[in-house]
């Protein structure tokens, strides 16, 4: 028997074995790339974790896309909208990433599946990201066999902002469904039980007990408000609250109960600019006096702070 060449180039692809008077001839292995690993779902940053993709039909993809927004989870999703040739992806497969790690759904599997879920990271770490429609020839682009080519709409799906606000009471109870219809992700808690049991007040999540427990998972970049039945819990929600770093902290009071709390503020070591980011008395002042008027004020700021933060995120001036 002949062993193979251990050099390129000094012997022919092919050795011939006799075993008796029969003689055999076979052709040299070539060796052949591996294949490509299973779609877990790979990121542009290699040390970033990757991402592990959840089998689901187009409809779950969009219930847990809404389900996200509504916690102020922001996402991203891709949905292919045309298929030429051969190809594993079909129009109206879906395909969602999510700030909070998730993957839901597929695009076809394999290299393209692959390539987006890169493509969706990318979205997901550019706050102005706009919509794209993305072509991939899988042949000569992805090497995949079928040789078709798939298109496909990429698209952010922007989360609703949360909102938390402390204490149940009279003012909460007119502002919350407000918050809630103008697309905030709204959730009250409060410490008394018929003040926040779950239903009481429709389209928001109700949560009973204190302020520091229920919020320790809230997204800091959302808005804390603070209107409790007590003058020295509500010092102690907006202190918890500035000293958690949530982008908004605003309180309801009047200009006098304002400046005392500040004061006491500054006497526990808050910043100056601590101190000048607590929004009170919170609202637009457009004279309100009743629950009714209060919650028209509030939800008109809370509309032009999130305007704001929209268009610095997007690197635009306001209009």
């Amino acid at each position: 028997m002949r062993n193979w060449p251990q050099a390129d180039g000094e012997a022919p692809l092919r050795a011939r074995w006799r075993f008796g008077t029969t003689s055999v001839t076979v052709a040299k292995p070539i060796p052949l790339p591996l294949p490509a690993p299973p779609t877990e779902g790979a990121s542009p940053d290699p040390a970033a974790p990757r991402r592990i993709v959840q089998p689901a039909d187009a409809m779950r993809v969009l219930e847990v896309a809404a389900e996200n927004a509504r916690r102020g989870v922001r996402g991203v999703l891709a949905t292919v909208v045309a298929r030429k040739g051969s190809a594993p992806a079909t129009p109206g497969q879906k395909l969602y990433a999510g700030g909070d790690g998730s993957c839901w759904g597929t695009v076809g599997g394999g290299a393209v599946e692959r390539e987006i879920i890169d493509a969706l990271s990318a979205m997901l770490d550019d706050a102005a990201a706009k919509h794209q429609l993305r072509s991939f020839r899988l042949g000569p682009e992805l090497g995949m066999c079928c040789g078709g080519s798939v298109d496909l709409l990429l698209e952010p799906i922007e989360a609703l902002v949360a909102c938390f606000i402390v204490g149940g009471g009279h003012v909460a109870t007119a502002t919350a469904p407000l918050l809630a219809r103008v697309g905030y992700a709204v959730t009250v808690s409060d410490e008394r039980d018929a003040w926040a049991e779950e239903g009481r007040i429709p389209g928001v999540r109700c949560i009973v007990g204190e302020h520091d427990e229920v919020g320790k998972d809230f997204p800091r970049d959302g808005a804390v408000l603070v209107m409790t039945h007590d003058h020295g819990l509500d010092q102690r929600a907006i202190e918890w609250a500035l000293g958690e770093g949530f982008a908004y902290v605003g309180g309801v009071g009047s200009r006098a109960k304002a400046q005392r709390t500040r004061d006491r503020l500054a006497a526990k070591g808050f910043t100056p600019e601590d101190c000048a980011r607590v929004r009170m008395p919170i609202g637009v002042d457009i004279g309100a006096r009743l629950p009714d008027e209060i919650a028209v004020s509030i939800a008109a700021e809370m509309v032009a702070w999130r305007g704001r933060r929209i268009r610095s995120r997007a690197g635009t001036s306001a209009p």
